[in-house]
């Protein structure tokens, strides 16, 4: 046997005994130098996140990573198959990105600078080594299904497009910049380095310490399709069930974010009666919270007009938008009869 075969097979068996980290490392270092001894400006490299271990909403899966610096990268083909984009047509993710939102500009849509975001990937090498990859960071996601879900609405998208504002409610999981970042940080096992002070962060930036004026903030037709739902006669100023108060905290003010529907409890007085002395809604943030809240309310909408019935819109709305720490709701018996009073939302 020749030196160098003995090199060669000496090397692959300390290889075999280190561990997947370590071995992770020296792939890292590896890619790193050969781009640098090549000329070509070294990419970042993805600390945690694997193949196996993508992001996961109900059955979409995005290939996810955190980077050395801490940015929570979503990888692009990934990204643009999650949202529902085809991979075919010879466009690459950024370009097919991109096009679509630069159309619904044209229809008066805010895009929310998507265009330029979408053309800006970043290029990171995953921490497994091997060819660079492109990626964005994460909180482009719940723009991208904001904008989704408003095109949706206002009947821009056209038929072979219509798909893509489904797609978007199912992905809006209340997401918020925050909560989109913990996602990732589940899937990528970055969660376990976070600060312990991440969940009072949260709270920081949902639930205001001053309260906020009343402003319409529950539209009519998310009080129509509950009514529509459960095969109930509406009428406009007719005084609703205290069960849809229940109901609401259910559907919205659990499903918002971390620790958020327990900070509003807190925060909100009685009255004498048992009910809130305000809006449970007066106690979100103006940039994070109160925006979140309307993008959550129009994800459900839609959820509300696809389905038939309340039962079937519950089981959905649990498959899609999980409450935070439980994703399954109590089954009432068909004889139920809503209660009259009791802790409900206002």
């Amino acid at each position: 046997m020749s030196k160098e075969s003995a090199g060669r097979k000496g090397g692959n068996r300390r290889a075999e005994i280190l561990p997947p980290s370590r071995r992770s490392e020296i792939a890292r270092e590896a890619a790193m130098k050969r781009w640098s001894d090549e000329g070509k400006a070294v990419p970042l490299f993805a600390k945690y996140g694997a193949i196996d271990r993508p992001l996961r909403i109900g059955e979409i899966e995005i290939p996810c990573y955190v980077l050395a610096d801490g940015t929570r990268v979503l990888a692009q083909r990934g990204l643009q198959s999650g949202i529902g984009l085809s991979q075919g047509g010879g466009k690459t993710g950024a370009r097919r990105i991109a096009e679509l939102m630069a159309g619904l500009a044209e229809k008066d849509i805010d895009v929310r600078g998507l265009i330029a975001r979408a053309n800006s990937p970043i290029r990171f090498i995953p921490p497994h080594g091997g060819n660079p990859a492109d990626g964005y960071e994460a909180t482009i996601l719940p723009d991208i299904c904001a904008v989704l879900i408003d095109a949706g609405q206002k009947g821009v998208l056209g038929k072979a497009r219509t798909h893509l504002a489904v797609r978007a409610a199912q992905l809006q999981h209340g997401f918020a910049t925050v909560g989109i970042i913990a996602l990732v940080d589940e899937a990528t096992g970055y969660q376990d380095f976070r600060q312990r002070d991440a969940l009072a962060k949260i709270l920081e930036r949902f639930v205001a310490k001053e309260l906020r004026p009343w402003v319409r903030t529950f539209p009519s037709d998310f009080y129509k399709q509950i009514y529509r739902l459960n095969n109930w006669p509406y009428s406009e100023n007719a005084g609703r069930p205290g069960v849809i108060g229940h109901w609401t905290n259910n559907i919205v003010y659990k499903r918002l974010a971390p620790g958020v529907w327990e900070e509003l409890k807190r925060l909100t007085p009685r009255l004498p009666g048992g009910d809130y002395k305000n809006k449970l809604f007066q106690r979100l943030t103006e940039d994070i919270g109160h925006p979140k809240l309307r993008e959550h309310l129009a994800a459900v909408l839609m959820l509300m007009k696809y389905s038939p019935d309340w039962h079937v819109f519950m089981d959905r709305l649990d498959k899609e938008f999980p409450q935070w720490g439980s994703n399954y709701m109590l089954p009432f018996p068909d004889d139920y009869k809503p209660p009259e009073t009791g802790e409900a939302a206002n």
